[in-house]
């Protein structure tokens, strides 16, 4: 295994720079013994007059306790793509590193490093299983490459990744493996969070918005070692979560008996759709999935997406994608939606 030094990777300016202080990085609760003049916030009541909490710290300990996770390894963010945004800015220089991801996978990544002129390397999943090729990967490796993103399950596919290739990947490579685990709610693999405390390389993305039913809040949520958590604080906004947020994901976090009850249904009505989705006579093939939705193989995806546009429904086309060739990819909806898809499917 490579030794992995963070010292080794952090921007030079951002190693060196202080990071700033709120004001309300000194006092956060708000009670009637304090009289808080220190922010210039309008000091009449209205609810949300005063400041959020910089580190939301209420949001973290209900996370640590559903994750078993340490509160102080848990950074929060305006939706995933800001703690991913985060990360290339932290640790990657403009216009001379690089970042390798597997493809197909989600769009943002590219985005992201286009966004902070860091070179894209894509390395091709594996067409038959659309797992990852190890050596592909590692022939993409240079002495700029300060990045590895793996999302598992991925997206488009659905398709989990084998733990011994992600185990693989941790140890030869002495950079940052990013692993998003967006869908992980839906697997019966478990997450990469526990085996941060053993590869300190490891970064874990999760988010509230598919399995926890919160997308119209936008919290995403890193879990990673303290010196990278450490790193990543000193950058981030100060009040980049917002009061309204944080207390919406505290009610529902506080009810996580409900949230696996909702995601159970959700995976049992895939299992029913994956079955009657196999009677459809232009759908070629149907990919196995570990997360809320099912990719599908058509005779024409174009032709059948506009078909169902027409009939009032909206799934996504793929067919653009690496190795995606006419796919679709179906959103497992509720009974009545997954019922009304289908039978638009077979009027076809």
């Amino acid at each position: 295994m490579k030794t992995f030094n963070i010292n080794n990777i952090i921007r030079p300016n951002i190693k060196v720079m202080k990071a700033y202080s709120s004001a309300r990085d000194e006092f956060q609760e708000i009670t009637n013994d304090f009289v808080f003049l220190d922010a210039n916030e309008n000091p009449y009541e209205t609810g949300l007059n005063r400041y959020p909490d910089p580190f939301q710290r209420n949001v973290k300990n209900e996370l640590s306790t559903i994750k078993n996770y340490p509160a102080n390894q848990i950074l929060l963010g305006n939706g995933s793509d800001e703690v991913l945004d985060l990360i290339f800015r932290a640790f990657c220089e403009p216009n001379q590193d690089n970042v390798i991801a597997i493809s197909p996978s989600y769009g943002m990544y590219s985005v992201l490093a286009n966004l902070n002129a860091i070179e894209y390397r894509k390395s091709l999943l594996n067409e038959n299983d659309f797992q990852p090729n190890i050596e592909d990967i590692f022939s993409k490796v240079d002495e700029y490459t300060k990045m590895i993103f793996l999302c598992s399950p991925n997206n488009p596919t659905g398709e989990i990744i084998k733990r011994e290739y992600i185990l693989e990947i941790v140890k030869r490579f002495n950079g940052l493996v990013i692993i998003d685990e967006a869908y992980i709610d839906f697997s019966t693999e478990p997450s990469w969070i526990e085996e941060i405390k053993n590869y300190p390389n490891i970064i874990v993305i999760q988010t509230l918005s598919k399995a926890f039913g919160l997308a119209g809040i936008r919290l995403g949520i890193l879990y990673a070692s303290l010196d990278i958590i450490a790193v990543l604080n000193k950058i981030k906004p100060p009040y980049n979560i917002n009061q309204l947020t944080q207390q919406k994901a505290l009610e529902i976090l506080k009810d996580y008996d409900k949230i696996k009850l909702t995601t159970q249904t959700i995976i049992k009505q895939k299992q029913l759709l994956e079955t009657a989705l196999k009677e459809i006579i232009f759908i070629e093939k149907i990919y196995p999935s570990d997360a809320n939705f099912i990719l599908i193989k058509v005779d024409d995806a174009t032709k059948r997406y506009n078909e169902l546009i027409e009939k009032g429904i909206v799934i996504r086309n793929r067919t653009n994608d690496d190795l995606c060739k006419n796919c679709l990819r179906i959103t497992v909806g509720t009974e009545e939606e997954n019922e009304k898809i289908l039978e638009n499917l077979k009027s076809l």
